[in-house]
């Protein structure tokens, strides 16, 4: 955003030096005739509510009757035109800004919408059950990763509602338990993708900019416990992994493809998995139907994997597993079709999770 503000300072258009758009003081009587215009604009409308309607507010007015143009403003010659240039630059910055928050320039930025992942070229698909037995061979060595509550995610979710453009929202969760039984849990705003660039955040319930890695929640919880999944720990045999699932969802029907992965993100967002848990989720999503490998993808954190997609109710969601260890790294969902009452394109990233150690 920098380049752009600086593009408008260069462009001033009421340099001090000029001869007819001398900046300085209002006088006593111009500075009269601007409160009573903040306080009614004589166009026959309500005057503008001093606190913000929104970022995104779409404002209506009544049929034939719009706010007078600029040349009817009540105030002398040349003040009036510096007031009308003020107002146009105005104009000018709030819809900068509000481009740049929700479409974004060609480089785009770090509030930008994520594309979707990218199958490499040329690249051979590995079967899932032939990640299995990857997973499995980690899980007998003797250094293997251990099962540890708690999760660490950097997630990218699509936020919509019924009169603003939809926007997307990353996060950075971190939740660590201690040998007490209580926990911490701390949540960002950041954007791996462009570090140290301002980030989209809805807190507060508005849109707005925050700085790369505010913090949103940070929290220490009491000592609780549950034998409930997925509070309690995870089994590693697939069959036993299949009903704590079933469990975890409410369900006691057998899950489908979309409701087991659904399941596996919940399942990760409370549980950082070790060596064996892998695997029998790995043997568990090899036996998932209509889950065909595409090829190898690089995650939105750099790393390599191996990608599976499931097409299901006009959305596709796109499972990543480790390509040496078969852990699962991300979970992405995206829309087959586009959805014109929410403003969202074919193709669009409703949600996407990034699981790390």
């Amino acid at each position: 955003m920098a380049d752009e503000l600086e593009l408008l300072r260069s462009a001033d258009p009421a340099p001090p030096y000029g001869p007819h758009f001398g900046d300085g003081p209002l006088d006593h009587n111009a500075e009269r005739r601007l409160e009573q215009l903040l306080r009614d604009p004589g166009n026959g409308l309500p005057a503008r509510p001093r606190g913000r309607r929104g970022l995104l507010s779409d404002r209506r007015y009544p049929e034939g009757r719009r706010p007078g143009p600029v040349r009817d403003l009540l105030l002398p010659g040349p003040r009036r035109l510096r007031l009308a240039w003020g107002l146009v630059a105005t104009a000018v910055v709030a819809a900068l800004t509000l481009t740049l928050v929700l479409s974004g320039p060609s480089t785009s930025p770090a509030v930008a919408a994520p594309r979707p992942l990218v199958v490499e070229t040329g690249s051979t698909p590995v079967p899932l059950h032939r990640m299995a037995e990857r997973a499995s061979a980690v899980a007998g060595t003797d250094d293997a990763p251990r099962l540890r509550k708690g999760t660490h995610v950097q997630s990218w979710s699509l936020g919509m509602s019924d009169d603003k453009p939809p926007i997307t929202l990353p996060e950075e969760r971190i939740v660590r338990w201690r040998a007490d039984d209580s926990h911490t849990e701390l949540v960002v705003a950041t954007d791996p993708r462009h570090p140290g660039r301002p980030v989209l955040s809805d807190e507060g319930g508005e849109p707005h900019l925050v700085d790369d890695g505010h913090v949103l929640l940070d929290r220490t919880y009491p000592p609780s416990w549950s034998d409930a999944p997925p509070k309690s720990p995870p089994p590693r045999d697939p069959a036993r992994l299949r009903a704590y699932l079933m469990e975890a969802q409410y369900t006691d029907t057998p899950l489908t493809t979309p409701e087991l992965l659904d399941a596996m993100a919940t399942l990760l967002d409370n549980w950082t998995l070790g060596a064996r848990e892998s695997a029998a989720l790995a043997r568990l999503l090899a036996g998932a139907e209509g889950l065909r490998p595409v090829g190898r993808v690089t995650d939105r954190l750099g790393r390599r994997g191996q990608a599976y997609v499931n097409d299901t109710g006009g959305v596709r969601r796109m499972l990543i597993m480790d390509v040496a260890t078969g852990a699962v790294l991300g979970l992405e969902s995206t829309l087959k079709e586009p959805d014109p009452e929410y403003g969202v394109e074919k193709g669009a990233v409703m949600s996407y999770s990034a699981w790390m150690r």
